[in-house]
């Protein structure tokens, strides 16, 4: 079958994102001798005619789009699924193949999203076992029911969602072949490992990825890597959710990217507990050039509000190290959560204020995601309704400080010019 993949996403937030789960959809789709090909709307300027030139020279029998961002999750920031339905709309007009859904934005959302953007069906999680199953059914006119993580539009999960254990039998992404060649100087996606078990108040990671770590072995990710510099690509953006949790993990990653000589600059995300400095050493060693350090609130209550598994001693310490090797730090505070309270944020842009950073982003008001604790807070207080479904989005930020909050940021702001939000 001739699949059409379009990455739907042209919102760049922080860093211009590249489609890194479109494009291990792809590569699977073409290991089981598919036709496949990938259409990145994030670099082309006329979406619409991109279209229509593609679909009537590739005459796809399937269309997948992959929707990484709902919104841009800023308190009255942009909504982004009506881009998208446009591109859902186009497509439909311009080819009767059956239109699926997938990526981390739609996953969160599966039947919400399929039912405002008016898609056939999509697929929630992994898609690059789910998806050839879809395939497999489509090309053989059989009964689409039992499909893992599938939805359709009107008649629900067909399927109960499954997860890839091994991710090592998982045909490698291949984004470096799908990138057009004006790409190589951006930061290439990069992933190691799938879900996280932190449980973050507030966060949609397990709803994406699951609660269990699952790893790729280092030698096939080290490997992939020495693939993705032969082609070119020198920085890299390792974007698993936690990149120091397994410790022994990412020194093992860091240890074979030094033994294989490769010529790289990476970045990552950092848990900011369950570090040591010879983790950071080995990073510094390996390319790492800056991490994003989310420790979200200076006030340890807070902290405890957000189940976070660390403290502010633990926070400081791995700034520090950082810094001592060189490693650039931004910082993230997310103030106005459940708790929080005028000397909460005190506490908060004081110890912010405190730590080497090299940027800050502060936000006011936390974007509240189903199926989280947040929600939860959220619907006991009222803020929101148990029959909302959030696709539409709603924040929370604590009653009673708004005004005094964006005031006291805005003021603190002023003199900082590292600090952003």
């Amino acid at each position: 079958m001739k699949v059409l993949l379009i990455s739907a996403n042209t919102e760049k937030i922080n860093i211009l994102p590249l489609p890194l789960g479109l494009s291990c959809v792809a590569a699977a789709t073409q290991s089981v001798g598919h036709e496949a090909m990938v259409l990145d709307l994030m670099v082309e300027g006329d979406s619409e005619s991109l279209i229509r030139t593609t679909i009537a020279s590739f005459g796809p029998d399937v269309i997948g789009i992959s929707i990484r961002n709902i919104d841009d999750q800023a308190k009255d920031g942009r909504f982004l699924l009506d881009e998208v339905r446009c591109v859902v709309q186009n497509c439909r007009g311009l080819s009767a193949a059956p239109i699926v859904l997938g990526g981390a934005g739609y996953s969160i959302f599966p039947e919400s999203v399929l039912t405002y953007l008016e898609a056939d069906m999509g697929i929630q999680g992994e898609g690059e076992i789910a998806f050839l199953t879809l395939l497999d059914r489509l090309a053989r006119k059989a009964d689409l029911s039992g499909t893992p993580g599938l939805y359709m539009r009107g008649r629900g999960l067909q399927g109960e969602r499954r997860y890839a254990i091994n991710l090592d039998s998982l045909p490698v992404s291949r984004a470096n072949e799908f990138l057009v060649s004006r790409d190589r100087g951006l930061w290439l996606p990069f992933q190691t490992r799938r879900g996280c078990p932190m449980d973050c108040s507030y966060c949609s990671t397990a709803t994406i990825e699951g609660r269990t770590i699952r790893k790729r072995s280092p030698e096939a990710v080290v490997a992939e890597l020495d693939r993705c510099v032969g082609d070119g690509f020198r920085k890299i953006f390792f974007v698993d959710n936690t990149f120091n949790v397994p410790a022994g993990y990412a020194k093992e990653i860091c240890r074979k990217i030094i033994d294989r000589g490769l010529d790289i600059r990476w970045r990552c995300i950092l848990y900011p507990g369950k570090i040591d400095e010879e983790l950071i050493a080995m990073m510094a060693d390996s390319g790492c050039e800056e991490v994003s350090l989310g420790f979200e609130s200076g006030s340890e209550r807070i902290l405890r509000n957000m189940n976070k598994k660390f403290d502010l001693r633990e926070v400081r310490r791995m700034a520090e190290i950082l810094a001592r090797h060189g490693i650039r730090q931004m910082g993230f505070l997310m103030l106005g959560g459940p708790g929080e309270t005028r000397e909460s944020v005190l506490e908060s842009l004081t110890f912010a204020d405190s730590l080497p950073l090299d940027q800050l982003k502060v936000t006011s008001g936390i974007r509240i995601y189903p199926n989280t604790a947040l929600a939860r807070t959220a619907i006991d207080e009222e803020m929101i309704s148990p029959a909302d479904d959030l696709l539409l989005p709603k924040f929370y930020l604590v009653r009673g400080i708004e005004e005094w909050l964006s005031e006291t940021v805005k003021a603190w702001m002023a003199d900082r010019p590292h600090w952003m939000t």
